[in-house]
């Protein structure tokens, strides 16, 4: 585990860097904004990912307790039309993956689950998410964009996740202090063709709040 970090005076800033899920508690520490889990997606099935058609990519929003996310999710793929394949069973087993680390990770009852298919510069500016904290992973396309801001400017110097590594953010509802000093985006990619397949995974203690 490596962090890195920039003084930003009176904010957590600090990106915990793993190489195992596991490692991904560094989230929890005080001076740690973000973390990411460094790691590539299978090349069959990235490649598999790039070749589908846009309109086959699975997408859905949904609320939902830990033990429905497989079952969900292999639902938004049979409505996509997706084929049985070994590709798809990584890709269903790999959201479920992140859901249990990430609802563990944040002791989340119950999760909001959203794949969206993304071919604007939907949220492309520097932000913070009013929320306690966010689990975002881009399976195909350009991956999600931070940066350290002082006073809320936009960054500097951005930094661009990796294609299927998952970044954890904490939002402004995050229940400790010191505050989250770096924003995050997503590319902007309008006119260019590109499609991005991302998943997003909310905490929610409570499913009534919520709707």
């Amino acid at each position: 585990m490596s962090v890195v970090r920039q003084t930003v005076i009176g904010a957590a800033v600090g990106v915990g860097v793993a190489d195992t899920p596991e490692a991904l508690s560094a989230f929890l520490n005080p001076g740690c904004a973000a973390a990411l889990w460094r790691r590539q997606t299978p090349p069959s099935v990235q490649s598999w990912l790039n070749s589908l058609d846009p309109e086959d990519l699975p997408n859905g929003r949904v609320i939902l307790p830990l033990g429905k996310v497989a079952e969900t999710i292999g639902h938004l793929c049979d409505m996509s039309g997706l084929p049985a394949c070994p590709e798809r069973d990584w890709l269903e087993a790999d959201i479920a993956l992140l859901a249990e680390v990430f609802s563990d990770l944040v002791s989340a009852r119950y999760l909001r689950l959203r794949l969206d298919v993304v071919t604007t510069n939907a949220c492309r500016k520097f932000h913070i998410d009013a929320i306690t904290a966010r689990l975002v992973c881009t399976y195909r396309g350009t991956g999600t964009q931070y940066g350290i801001s002082r006073d809320g400017a936009e960054p500097k110097r951005v930094f661009t996740v990796q294609t299927g590594s998952p970044i954890l953010l904490r939002g402004t509802r995050w229940p400790e202090t010191p505050r989250s000093g770096l924003l995050h985006r997503s590319p902007p990619i309008e006119g260019t063709g590109e499609t991005r397949l991302v998943l997003v995974l909310d905490p929610i203690t409570d499913p009534e709040e919520a709707a």
